[in-house]
């Protein structure tokens, strides 16, 4: 779907909860409330592909305020320091951009949701506390810049890219690591996801639209776009529907099985010299 801006992922978690008629909903890679764009829904069985989605790749359309920086990155924090981005380049942009990309040592946002001895971060930043996460490689495989526009009387530059990166990637700190390059500081004030492995923006829906009409993906659907397909026969179908091993499959990565009539019966992963089931969607052959 495409979530709305002010919105937390729990939110619309909660919202198609009751348009599904159902609690076993999840979302596979949370936005933050200032974002909008590509968020992933698992109702019912498909919760159990989101692991393999968060995983995936993303990409972003962004803007970047560089002579700002504010306690979060982005634009929802208070700002503490910052310099005149006056004087700044486009072509010192690009150089800072250019050392941004590629496999990358980053320091994740003191406000993100990664857990510091069992406590959120961002609520250790909340209660005053100070937090020092350790850098982690993340690969931006593509830093693009569209613009470049002048805002504040020409005291700030305004930066709109395009990124597309691992998963793991902080936007907001890639604009606060942009600004502390250059030496003028930096924040995010807008993110817009627009793809999530193999699901864009094109594909996505409001929350208008699904409560009018509730437009799933059927799972089998799913299976196929995530992950390579194999193409079980009659007999394989049985033997791993009850979890029996089959002879391995072509591709090193899990694959998507499918029963002759088209159903995703299960993910597989080689082991050794078969193949086995990592996940059973129609368990002793039950299309439920």
């Amino acid at each position: 779907m495409d979530k709305p801006q002010g919105w937390t992922s729990h939110d619309v978690v909660g919202r198609l909860r009751r348009l599904a008629g159902t609690r076993k909903v999840g979302h596979a890679g949370t936005l933050d409330p200032m974002a909008t764009g590509v968020l992933v829904i698992g109702i019912n069985r498909a919760t159990r592909l989101l692991t393999f989605i968060v995983g995936t790749s993303k990409t972003y359309t962004a803007t970047i305020r560089l002579g700002q920086s504010t306690i979060t990155d982005d634009a929802e924090g208070e700002v503490i320091g910052g310099s005149i981005a006056a004087a700044v380049t486009e072509e010192d942009i690009a150089r800072g951009v250019a050392a941004l990309t590629g496999e990358i040592q980053q320091v994740p946002s003191s406000v993100s949701a990664i857990k510091v001895k069992g406590e959120r971060s961002y609520a250790r930043v909340r209660s005053g506390q100070e937090v020092d996460l350790p850098a982690r490689t993340v690969t931006v495989q593509r830093f693009e810049i569209h613009a470049v526009h002048r805002v504040g009387n020409g005291r700030l530059q305004d930066v709109e890219v395009t990124v597309e990166c691992s998963s793991g990637t902080y936007i907001r700190a890639l604009a606060r690591d942009l600004g502390a390059a250059l030496g003028v500081g930096g924040h995010l004030t807008a993110l817009r996801r627009t793809q999530v492995g193999p699901y864009s923006i094109e594909q996505a829906r409001t929350l208008d639209e699904l409560a009018g009409s509730l437009d799933i993906l059927p799972l089998d659907d799913a299976g196929r776009a995530l992950f390579p397909v194999r193409e079980l026969s009659s007999e394989e179908s049985a033997d791993v529907s009850h979890g029996r091993k089959i002879g391995r499959s072509v591709e090193q990565t899990p694959v998507a099985a499918f029963a002759p009539d088209g159903t995703l019966v299960a993910l597989l992963e080689n082991r050794a010299d078969t193949a086995r089931s990592v996940l059973v969607f129609a368990p002793g052959g039950s299309r439920q």
